[in-house]
C-alpha cells in the first residue's frame, strides 16, 4: 500500500511543480505587460510561454510531466502611437509587448485549478490510507 501512495505523490508532485512554473512564467509575463525598450526602436519585453513534456520514471512505472523549456512567444509586438516616450521610433510609434492581459489571466486559471487538481489527488489518497489504516486496527 505504502508503495502505491508514494507513486501517487511522487506523480502529483510533478503536476504541482510544473504547475507551479507555469504560473511564475504567467507572473513575469503580467509584471512585464507595459515593459518597453529603452532605445529607439528597441524590442520591448516579449512574452514567455512554458512547455511541458512526459517522461517515463522507472522506478515509478509511470510517466511524470516535466518542464520542456521556456520559449518566447513569436507573436508580433503591439505598436503604440506616443511620439513622446524615450523609445519611439521616427514615426512615432513604440513596440509595445505582445503580453494580453485576458490570455493570462486564463491561463493563470487554468494552472491554478491544474495544481488544485494535483492536491485534491494527494489528499484523497491520503484518506483513503488513513481509512485503509483505520480498518486493520
Amino acid at each position: 500500500m505504502s508503495e502505491e501512495f508514494a507513486n501517487i505523490l511522487a506523480i502529483s508532485s510533478s503536476g504541482l511543480r510544473a504547475q507551479s512554473q507555469r504560473m511564475k512564467i504567467i507572473a513575469e509575463n503580467v509584471a512585464n505587460a507595459d515593459s518597453t525598450a529603452s532605445v529607439p526602436g528597441g524590442k520591448p519585453y516579449q512574452r514567455q510561454v512554458i512547455t511541458f513534456k512526459k517522461e517515463f520514471d522507472k522506478a515509478l512505472g509511470a510517466y511524470k510531466v516535466e518542464t520542456d523549456g521556456v520559449h518566447s512567444d513569436p507573436a508580433p509586438f503591439i505598436k503604440k502611437y506616443d511620439p513622446s516616450h524615450p523609445a519611439a521610433d521616427k514615426q512615432g510609434y513604440v513596440l509595445m509587448p505582445n503580453v494580453n492581459a485576458l490570455v493570462e489571466t486564463l491561463d493563470m486559471k487554468e494552472a491554478n485549478r491544474s495544481y488544485q487538481a494535483n492536491l485534491s489527488v494527494m489528499s484523497a489518497s491520503r484518506t483513503m490510507v488513513l481509512k485503509t489504516i483505520s480498518l486493520l486496527q
